[in-house]
Formats: C-alpha cells, sequence, structure tokens
C-alpha cells in the first residue's frame, strides 16, 4: 500500500481542496465539498494510475479527509478525471504576456505605420 501525503491548499466552510503527494511527488488533487449527509469529490490522477491504486486512494482520501470532517456523512461521491498536466497558469503569466503586447503596441504606434 502507498503512504499518501495530503497537502491542504485551501478551505472553506464547506470544502476543501488538497495536492496529492507519493514519496515526494506530486500524483493528484482532490477537491472536496460537503453537503448535509453527503461529501463530493473530484479527484484529479495521472492516466498512469491503475483502476485498483484509483480505488485504493478513494479509500485514503474517505478515511483520512472526509470521515475526520463529517464522520457521520450517509455517502461520498467522487468523480474521477485521469489524464496529463497540461500546464500550470498564474496571474503573473497573463501579466507578462499583456507587457508584452503593450510593448509590441507601442513600437507599432511609433514606427509611423498604422495598424
Amino acid at each position: 500500500m502507498r503512504e499518501y501525503y495530503f497537502e491542504r491548499e485551501c478551505r472553506t466552510p464547506y470544502s476543501e481542496c488538497y495536492a496529492i503527494e507519493v514519496d515526494g511527488n506530486e500524483v493528484g488533487r482532490v477537491d472536496i465539498h460537503f453537503t448535509t449527509g453527503v461529501a463530493y469529490a473530484t479527484l484529479c490522477v495521472g492516466e498512469s494510475l491503475a483502476e485498483d491504486e484509483v480505488r485504493e486512494l478513494v479509500g485514503e482520501i474517505d478515511e483520512k479527509l472526509v470521515l475526520s470532517t463529517d464522520p457521520f456523512r450517509e455517502d461520498f461521491v467522487v468523480t474521477v478525471w485521469a489524464g496529463r498536466e497540461s500546464a500550470v497558469y498564474s496571474d503573473e503569466d497573463f501579466a507578462e504576456e499583456e507587457e508584452a503586447e503593450e510593448e509590441e503596441e507601442e513600437l507599432e504606434e511609433g514606427n509611423g505605420h498604422r495598424g
């Protein structure tokens, strides 16, 4: 059995988001939303994780995260997405892109050509 480590990224009164790590490597992410009696989760993992490993991970999430928050829940519904990481964006990325576009516009305006 793998040893999963859950690092909380954010928390609201009705939800929590965790990065999931094994041996220091991120293997997924889970967003959990609590309602009256039911906990819902969206689990995103790499496409290389086998079905039995996904089921094991769901069990760990239930035991370590859901039952510790809502031990009297009636159901735990998990939607699993398996794929690959495509990109990670932040405000900083978009700010750099906007600066480059502004510089390009300034150059075009200053060269006597109309765009």
